[in-house]
């Protein structure tokens, strides 16, 4: 049954890992839907969702985010740039704060009725403490910060300044999003490395959600009455080995069995940049990636599930599961 509406709901990012999953359950859903895209255009199955209107957009051009808002009922705010490529820090950390706030003082100015914002667990910031992490948690200067942490706080400020002035907001923290994407980046990438059989792995533990779940949880916030709030969106905490090795069954690989220290990780980034340097290209793992594979961090899911105790979060073995069938498919 259609839950949809004629008024035209905005998806920034639309065309990203999130962004499509997100628009393909709104064009399903009956929705009249707005989806942006900036940099990488989306493939003709998304161009063929019915009651979709694609639009090329750049969120730092204030003329760009104008006409593209116009007559906008809500917003879903995916849009933003991953990178933990060092040369990529100064866009992203530009193109995160500036392009919110350009969407947030464009939802002010048209009395939008509500923004969902996706930010990150890297926003609630990343110390040497063992505690669990809550929404509660206050953003520290630290260097265990990474770049893109620091990206998704400044973006998350901007969301929390138009609450301040009257926006009816709310913003989510999804750990590590698992779903079938591009496998040439991204966490989606993660299928294609379980797949080429890497036999490494590190000891770091982390949250993961699949990205229906995160869909589903979104949409549940633009439907409710709650606003000014966050939520960490995570169906668990495991770590990096763990997953990897149920992403090799589901494809009926050899899965990781060769530990890598903290000496390995350090050793495989810095030959990573030289070769990068050299020939060009993405490195393989840059610092950012090394630290984190190593580093353990455990988020507390539980308020979300306070405020929608009917709801739970499709095992992270299913998620891997439907995500490895796609990748098979796409092979």
């Amino acid at each position: 049954m259609s839950t949809g509406s004629t008024k035209t709901i905005l998806v920034t990012g639309a065309s990203g890992l999130l962004g499509r999953h997100l628009t393909r359950f709104l064009s399903a859903s009956g929705y009249q839907v707005r989806a942006l895209y900036h940099e990488h255009e989306p493939a003709a199955a998304l161009k063929a969702l019915p009651g979709v209107q694609w639009l090329e957009c750049d969120l730092l051009d204030i003329y760009d985010v104008e006409a593209a808002m116009e007559d906008v009922y809500d917003v879903y705010h995916c849009a933003g740039i991953v990178s933990f490529d060092k040369r990529m820090h100064e866009k992203m950390l530009h193109f995160n704060a500036e392009g919110t706030a350009n969407i947030v003082d464009q939802a002010l100015t048209n009395n939008v009725h509500k923004l969902v914002h996706v930010s990150s667990i890297a926003a609630l910031g990343r110390t040497t403490a063992t505690k669990e992490i809550t929404e509660e948690e206050e953003w520290e200067e630290t260097g265990h910060n990474t770049a893109y942490g620091t990206a998704k706080y400044m973006g998350e400020m901007e969301v929390w300044r138009g609450i301040g002035e009257g926006l009816n907001a709310v913003i989510v923290n999804p750990g590590i999003i698992l779903g079938a994407g591009n496998w040439a980046e991204g966490s989606a990438h993660l299928m294609q490395v379980a797949y080429d059989e890497f036999p490494f792995y590190t000891y770091g533990v982390t949250a993961w959600v699949g990205v229906q779940d995160v869909v589903t949880i979104m949409h549940m916030l633009m439907q409710s009455d709650i606003a000014a709030e966050r939520f960490i969106l995570s169906a668990g905490n495991y770590p990096y080995r763990e997953i990897f090795t149920m992403m090799a069954h589901a494809l009926n690989r050899k899965p990781p069995h060769i530990a890598a220290g903290e000496w390995m990780t350090n050793a495989v980034w810095r030959i990573s940049a030289i070769k990068s340097a050299i020939v060009g290209g993405k490195p393989f793992i840059t610092k950012e990636n090394a630290r984190n594979a190593q580093h353990h961090s455990n988020y507390n899911n539980k308020k979300i599930l306070r405020f929608f105790p009917e709801y739970s979060y499709m095992p992270m073995e299913e998620t891997i599961k439907d995500m490895a069938r796609s990748f098979i498919q796409d092979l």
